[in-house]
């Protein structure tokens, strides 16, 4: 389904993220895929090189908190593959934290990854997916976006940032053939 697409997956070396990259890769599509350490990063090739020696994947670890970090990843996947058709903003941390202990510096550490860096990614990529005429963004939110969670009051606070965001692109970005959606892992509540 995805021959000849490039795709970038943050938060691609483990866990969602990972399991994603391998996805994207069985459908035929090449593959970069970020993650916060350059050891995760070749850790995470290797092993998709030991499954699938021939897949055409690539990996970098970029500062997501830092604009100018990101938009280089962003220009060397496009020289590197010579476009971007998806960009999957999957990187993200969690907290767990009553708001009585929480860091206030860990919040906002919390609110950098999981909101500054979706906007990041997806402002350095459309130019390029704009030129194309076509995208897909997909955002990774979360179910306690929707209800909270007891604990740890970054995590439900940053992915809600991202359905807004996300519902916001997606009006600005669909003129332009870029769709933009978010998916929302988790468990349903049942109280």
């Amino acid at each position: 389904m995805l021959k000849n697409k490039v795709a970038i997956v943050t938060g691609g070396t483990r866990g969602i993220g990972f399991a994603i990259v391998k996805a994207f890769l069985e459908e035929g599509a090449s593959v970069a895929l970020f993650g916060s350490r350059p050891e995760t990063v070749n850790n995470a090739l290797d092993a998709i090189k030991a499954e699938n020696p021939s897949a055409s994947v690539m990996g970098l670890s970029p500062d997501l908190s830092d604009y100018a970090s990101v938009e280089k990843a962003m220009q060397e996947v496009k020289e590197h593959y010579g476009r971007i058709d998806i960009l999957a903003n999957n990187a993200g941390v969690s907290a767990r934290e009553s708001i009585y202990e929480y860091d206030p510096v860990e919040f906002k550490r919390v609110m950098d990854l999981n909101v500054n860096s979706v906007f990041y990614c997806v402002k350095a990529v459309v130019p390029f997916m704009k030129e194309q005429g076509a995208g897909s963004i997909i955002n990774t939110s979360s179910m306690v976006s929707l209800y909270g969670q007891p604990s740890g009051c970054s995590y439900p606070a940053s992915k809600f940032a991202v359905n807004g965001l996300t519902k916001s692109l997606a009006r600005e970005l669909g003129k332009d053939n870029i769709r933009v959606n978010a998916v929302l892992p988790g468990v349903t509540r049942t109280d």
